[in-house]
C-alpha cells in the first residue's frame, strides 16, 4: 500500500485510531469501518474520497459521534469524544459541549422550511441558550460572511441550491467551531455552484482558521480545495498524505485519479515513462531539451497539468524508442532535471502500461 510521508503541518486536530463500526441485524453484520486511522492537522482542508459504500459517510458521522463507533477512539481538539460518549450521567452534557466546537454541513441542506434563512442560522444558538439579541447579531454577521445578507427574511423554498448550502454553512458556523465537517456538501450542486461553494469553504478556512474535513466521491473537489487527502476502500483508508506528497509517491492511486495520464505505446519496442513535475521543472522545456540533447524521438502519450496552491504540478506519460537499457542515459537526464521518473512499461513488460 503506497503511503506518503507524514505531513509536517501543525498539530493534529482530528485523530481517529483503529476506528471500527459494525452494523448488526438479526441475520447479518456489515463492517462499515475497519480499523480507520486518520490524522487531520490544524488549518488543513482534508478530503476523504472513495466510491459509494467505501465508509466515508460513516466515518464523518463517527467523528462527531452522530454514529457511535463499535470500537476505537475519536479525538477532536485534544478531547476523546468516545470517552465522553460513555454511560455516566455527566457524559451526554460533556459530549454536547464538545460538539459545540464542531460544525456540520449536510448534503441535502437540512433546512427547516417553516423558518426564514435567519431563523435557520439562529437555530443552533437557540439550542445553546444564546440570548435573542446576540443570536440575531451573530446570524446577520454569518449571512454577510457567506454572501447572503440580503436573504435573511427569505424562506428556503425561495433559494437556489447553492444559496441553501450557503445557509447550511452559516448555520454550521453559528457556534464558532474550530472544526467544520462537510458531508458531500457539493454533490447535489451543478459544477459552477460547486466551484463557488468550494471557494467559500477555502476562504472560511483561511479567514477563520477553520480545520475542514470533507468527504466526497469527486476527485475534482479534492483537486480544487484540499491540502491533504485519503482514499477509502471497503471501510479502510488505503492511502493518505498531502496532495503534493501523493503526487510524489510511486504507485499512488490517488495521484493517478487526480492527474490521469493514461496512454498505450505505439509499438512493442519502446519504453514508457511516467514523469511528475514539481516546482520549477513544471515550467521548463525539459522534454524538448531531452529530444535535442540526445536526438531522441519523444512521443507524449498523455499529460495533465494543474495549478495547486500557486504552483504548477503535473504528470506526463512519454514513450521513448528502444528497450530500457537503450534509454538509461535519457532517463538519467530527466531525473537530473528534478523530475520524478517511474518506468510504466518496457519492451519486456508491456502489460504494465495498463495501470
Amino acid at each position: 500500500m503506497p503511503t506518503a510521508r507524514p505531513t509536517t503541518m501543525d498539530s493534529p486536530v482530528i485523530t481517529t485510531t483503529d476506528l471500527r463500526k459494525v452494523y448488526r441485524s438479526r441475520d447479518r453484520e456489515v463492517t462499515a469501518l475497519d480499523g480507520v486511522d486518520l490524522t487531520v492537522r490544524e488549518g488543513e482542508v482534508y478530503g476523504v474520497v472513495g466510491r459509494s459504500g467505501a465508509g466515508k459517510s460513516t466515518l464523518i458521522r463517527c467523528v462527531n459521534l452522530l454514529e457511535r463507533p463499535t470500537s476505537g477512539t475519536v479525538e477532536v481538539a485534544g478531547r476523546d469524544l468516545t470517552a465522553l460518549a460513555g454511560r455516566s450521567d455527566r457524559a451526554p452534557a460533556a459530549l454536547r459541549a464538545a460538539r459545540a466546537g464542531i460544525g456540520m454541513v449536510f448534503q441535502h441542506f437540512n433546512l427547516l422550511s417553516s423558518r426564514t434563512v435567519q431563523d435557520n442560522v439562529e437555530l443552533p444558538l437557540e439550542i445553546l441558550g444564546v440570548s435573542g439579541r446576540e443570536r440575531s447579531r451573530r446570524a446577520r454577521d454569518l449571512l454577510d460572511l457567506v454572501g447572503l445578507s440580503d436573504k435573511a427574511g427569505a424562506y428556503p423554498a425561495q433559494l437556489s441550491g447553492g444559496q441553501k448550502q450557503r445557509v447550511g454553512i452559516a448555520r454550521a458556523l453559528a457556534g464558532k467551531p474550530k472544526v467544520l465537517l462537510s458531508d458531500e456538501a457539493t454533490s447535489a450542486l451543478d459544477p459552477e455552484t460547486t466551484r463557488s461553494v468550494l471557494e467559500l469553504l477555502r476562504d472560511l478556512n483561511r479567514q477563520l482558521g477553520l480545520t475542514v474535513l470533507l468527504i466526497t466521491h469527486e476527485m475534482d473537489v479534492v483537486k480544487a480545495v484540499c491540502d491533504s487527502a485519503a482514499l477509502m476502500k471497503g471501510g479502510r483508508v488505503v492511502e493518505s498524505g498531502t496532495v503534493a506528497e501523493l503526487l510524489a509517491t510511486p504507485g499512488s492511486e490517488l495521484a493517478d485519479e487526480l492527474f490521469p495520464v493514461g496512454g498505450l505505446p505505439s509499438g512493442p519496442d519502446s519504453t514508457v515513462v511516467d514523469l511528475t513535475f514539481h516546482g520549477d521543472s513544471a515550467t521548463r522545456p525539459v522534454i524538448s531539451q531531452l529530444a535535442r540533447t540526445y536526438n531522441v524521438d519523444v512521443s507524449i502519450l498523455g499529460a495533465a497539468m494543474e495549478t495547486f496552491e500557486g504552483r504548477q504540478i503535473g504528470r506526463m506519460r512519454i514513450e521513448l524508442p528502444g528497450r530500457f537499457e537503450d534509454n538509461v542515459v535519457p532517463i538519467g537526464f530527466l531525473r537530473e532535471q528534478g523530475l520524478q521518473v517511474d518506468i510504466a512499461a518496457t519492451a519486456e513488460q508491456p502489460a504494465a502500461v495498463a495501470r
